[in-house]
């Protein structure tokens, strides 16, 4: 079976193509904008087209316009492929390309870092949040602080965690845990939204 991964919720753009297991080929982009632009041919240029039986789509947090592009096209090809489709959540792969429990660092916007904890096994210790630096530094768990905002949490603990600044790439895939794969294809914001209704 070949499966397509999409990952497209930070500046962030790749693709992967496995079968049985085993990494065919992958095209990874730091882009910051362009996503809707690079995200089909670069699926294009994989082997077969990129063509799967299953497609693993991030579900973010992280870029409102990057998850949804990736939602979209995932969508479109399971469609056109009638291929089934699964997301997952992009701190989870960070947290599976560190190979070890680890605090996940990314950016969350508005000044604001998503943040959340993994065990050893890749199996979430809590719920993603959207936290301010100062409360963000009260949130860590674990030694290794992951993601593209681990410099900057670590240094608003005042202490030495080891970091890794990273960031996900869907040749990790399958390192995933797998119950962290759903068929509700809805994204994952980590806040709640900037507009309320009147009264709320």
């Amino acid at each position: 079976m070949r499966i397509l991964a999409i990952e497209t919720a930070t500046e962030a753009c790749s693709v992967a193509l496995f079968e049985d297991g085993q990494l065919l080929d992958a095209r990874h982009e730091v882009l910051g904008r362009g996503h809707a632009e690079r995200l089909v041919p670069m699926i294009a240029e994989l082997p077969g087209k990129g063509r799967a039986d299953a497609i693993r789509v991030s579900l973010g947090p992280g870029s409102f316009t990057g998850v949804r592009i990736g939602l979209a096209t995932a969508r479109a090809l399971a469609i056109a492929w009638g291929a089934e489709v699964l997301g997952y959540p992009t701190l989870a792969l960070v947290a599976a390309m560190a190979g070890r429990g680890a605090t996940v660092c990314m950016n969350g916007g508005h000044g604001e870092f998503f943040v959340q904890n993994f065990d050893s096994r890749g199996e979430a210790m809590d719920k993603v949040r959207s936290l301010p630096p100062e409360d963000a530094a009260n949130a860590v768990l674990q030694p290794l602080i992951v993601g593209n905002r681990a410099s900057a949490l670590r240094d608003s603990t005042g202490n030495t965690y080891e970091i890794s600044e990273i960031l996900p790439d869907a040749r990790h895939l399958l390192q995933i845990d797998p119950g962290q794969f759903t068929p509700l294809l809805s994204p994952l914001y980590g806040r709640s939204p900037d507009a309320k209704l009147p009264g709320s």
